[in-house]
């Protein structure tokens, strides 16, 4: 679908990168530039996992990318940056606010040179502004934006178990460029594209911001019992222990909840205001429920068609039929070592997007993009002499080969 968009990517760690990586899932050729050495993705993984001798942060966030490994500190480096600028329509960037600046590769001086391109940059709070300056990470937008201060007990902030920010972000940056690019393709005219973890972080909790502050309402709002998931919700929206693991229970009608749990004490309390008396009624729920195994409550809520789910971990996840039916989940072998990728998200037509490139090496197409800008084979082996390159033939970690698999039948 993007086939025609060229992007070039000076993105690392997770939201620059995750952003890119929609793009290119949908088919926008893109060009990961990043430093000889390799960019910091590469370097480190959550759990210390590898694979094959590539890191599992690195796999999340950099299908469908070709990488080029370049200095752009030096001189030829930089003439080989403003030729590649000629040929593309999206630069990506998230460094710290002055980082390009001070490169010479900021949106002005960038923009000078090329007035229709799309400059889309990922920080961690904006560019400009009080925080501007201040380091950006996912947990640290957590606590910052309020949605640690909602999640879980309120006597004690929780983090959230993933990069929620980090991802949204990627999403909403990924958005933000669709649009820039819709417009250039009708008038020719390039934008500046802002994306913040700060802002992402917010917008996750647009719901329960919107009702908290038109509510004039106080902290003491967001005490709620400890089942509950979140202040907002009439009760019993939340996370109940069974006899053998944890149901989640959505809006849910009080009279059917108290039948579906054979409880007179509950259908007592099916007339009360379940906002006012959550608590109450939370905890009521939380004794009938700890009563019960999973397979009874599934059949009793089935029958009434109640909203619940089990609480699955992600090894249920991986046998999850809707999972296995939605392919959310991609099995490839790096070197004959296993990986579990995620999928793209969207179905087009029915079918998720083809992973086609996986670079497992810094400056693995390094020497077909410099072709494709007008260098000879002569001038890219003197660059990578030079140490201005790196090529996919650098003896420093050899060529790694990645194939797709198919998930083995006892997964399925």
């Amino acid at each position: 679908m993007l086939s025609q968009m060229k992007i070039l990517s000076l993105c690392h760690y997770l939201q620059g990168p995750g952003a890119v990586q929609y793009l290119a899932d949908m088919g926008a050729d893109v060009i990961k530039l990043e430093p000889v050495g390799g960019a910091f993705e590469r370097a480190w993984s959550g759990a210390d996992v590898y694979v094959g001798d590539v890191s599992a942060f690195y796999l999340c966030a950099n299908k469908n990318k070709r990488s080029l490994a370049l200095n752009l500190k030096a001189p030829e480096g930089r003439e080989l940056f403003f030729k590649l600028l000629e040929r593309i329509d999206v630069l990506v960037e998230n460094f710290r606010p002055g980082v390009m600046d001070r490169l010479g590769l900021g949106y002005e001086a960038l923009k000078a040179r090329k007035p229709g391109l799309i400059y889309a940059s990922a920080t961690g709070f904006g560019g400009t502004g009080p925080m501007a300056e201040k380091p950006g990470q996912d947990l640290l937008l957590q606590a910052r934006t309020g949605l640690m201060a909602v999640t879980g007990h309120p006597s004690r902030p929780t983090a959230v178990g993933c990069a929620a920010v980090d991802q949204h972000g990627a999403a909403l940056l990924a958005m933000g460029i669709l649009g820039a690019y819709a417009k250039r393709l009708t008038t020719g005219e390039g934008t500046r594209v802002e994306g913040s973890l700060f802002n992402a972080g917010i917008d996750l909790q647009a719901e329960a911001l919107t009702g908290f502050l038109s509510g004039n309402f106080t902290a003491a709002k967001l005490q709620r019992d400890e089942h509950l998931a979140t202040w907002f919700h009439q009760s019993p929206y939340g996370v109940y222990e069974a006899l053998d693991g944890f149901v989640a229970i959505s809006n849910i009608d009080p009279v059917k909840l108290a039948q579906a749990l054979e409880s007179d004490a509950l259908m007592d309390m099916a007339h009360l205001n379940r906002f006012e008396d959550r608590d109450d009624y939370a905890r009521e729920v939380a004794a009938q429920v700890a009563r019960r195994t999973i397979a009874q409550i599934s059949e009793a809520f089935d029958a009434l068609s109640l909203w619940y789910a089990p609480v699955q971990d992600y090894n249920d996840l991986l046998r999850d039929p809707q999972a296995l039916h939605n392919e959310v989940f991609r099995m490839i072998e790096i070197d004959g070592s296993p990986a579990t990728l995620v999928n793209h998200p969207i179905r087009y037509d029915g079918k998720a997007p083809a992973l086609h490139t996986l670079a497992l090496t810094p400056g693995e197409h390094s020497a077909q993009i410099l072709e494709e800008i007008g260098c000879t084979a002569d001038q890219i082996r003197q660059l990578a002499a030079q140490g201005v390159v790196r090529t996919a033939d650098a003896p420093a970690h050899g060529k790694k080969h990645w194939r797709a698999v198919q998930r083995p039948a006892a997964t399925a």
